[in-house]
C-alpha cells in the first residue's frame, strides 16, 4: 500500500454513522473516497458534498449519497488533501484547481482533516506555487495587482488555452518564495479586486494524517 492510500484510508476511521461530510479533491483523497464507498456498501450512512466535479463523479460511481448546501448549511467533517503542510497546519492547496470550493466546504465544517504523504510536510510554505483564483474579466490587470504583493504570477494553461475552474474562473500560479506570514499574505491577496480566492488555508485544518513508508503520523493543530 502506497503512502497516499495509507493516509487516505486512515482518515475514514474518523467518519461516524450519520455524519454529513465534505469530500476533497486530489490523488490522496481519491483513496478516502474509495474506502468511504466500501463502508457505505457495508451500511454506513453518510451525506456528502464534493469539492469538485471529479470527486462528484467518483462518489456517484461508488454509490455515496450526495447533497448540496441547500440540504445542509454545516458539515460535521471534511477530508481533503494539500500541496504543502506548514507549521500550525497552515496549508497551500489548489494544485488540482478546486481551491474555491475546497475553502467554502472547509469553512462550513466543524472539523477539517488533511491527508497527505510525507513529501507535503514543509518547514515553511512557498516552494509549491501558490494558486490564486481570479475572474477572467481583466485578469491581466488583476495579475499586475497580485504581482505587487511580491509574488510572480503565471496564468495556468490547459493546452493552448487558459485553465478554467469548475466555477468558470482562471488560476494564477504564483511563485512567492518563502511565505513567512501566510495569514498576512492571504489577507492581502483577498483584498485585491478580481481575486476570488487564494490557496492559502490558514487556521482551518484541525488534524493532518501524514503517511510515509508504512508509518502514519497524525498532527493536531496546536
Amino acid at each position: 500500500m502506497n503512502a497516499k492510500q495509507l493516509a487516505g484510508e486512515k482518515a475514514v476511521e474518523f467518519v461516524e454513522d450519520g455524519m454529513t461530510l465534505g469530500l476533497g479533491t486530489g490523488s490522496t483523497v481519491y483513496w478516502t473516497v474509495q474506502r468511504l464507498g466500501e463502508r457505505v456498501r457495508e451500511g454506513l450512512r453518510v451525506r456528502c458534498i464534493p469539492t469538485s466535479r471529479r470527486t462528484e463523479e467518483q462518489a456517484r460511481g461508488l454509490g455515496i449519497p450526495l447533497i448540496t448546501f441547500a440540504d445542509a448549511s454545516q458539515l460535521d467533517l471534511t477530508i481533503d488533501g494539500a500541496d504543502e503542510i506548514g507549521p500550525g497546519l497552515a496549508l497551500i492547496k489548489g494544485g488540482g484547481g478546486a481551491l474555491l470550493r475546497e475553502k467554502l466546504v472547509a469553512a462550513a465544517s466543524r472539523r477539517l482533516i488533511i491527508v497527505a504523504d510525507s513529501s507535503k510536510r514543509v518547514a515553511t510554505l512557498g516552494q509549491f506555487p501558490l494558486p490564486v483564483e481570479v475572474v477572467p474579466f481583466a485578469w491581466e490587470v488583476t495579475t499586475g495587482r497580485v504581482a505587487a504583493t511580491g509574488c510572480r504570477p503565471t496564468l495556468r494553461q490547459d493546452g493552448d488555452a487558459p485553465y478554467v475552474t469548475d466555477n468558470g474562473n482562471y488560476i494564477l500560479d504564483c511563485a512567492c518564495g518563502s511565505i513567512k506570514d501566510p495569514a498576512s499574505l492571504e489577507r492581502d491577496l483577498k483584498l485585491i479586486t478580481g481575486v476570488v480566492e487564494c490557496g492559502l488555508f490558514v487556521g482551518l485544518a484541525d488534524l493532518a494524517i501524514i503517511a510515509g513508508g508504512e508509518k502514519v503520523l497524525t498532527i493536531e493543530k496546536s
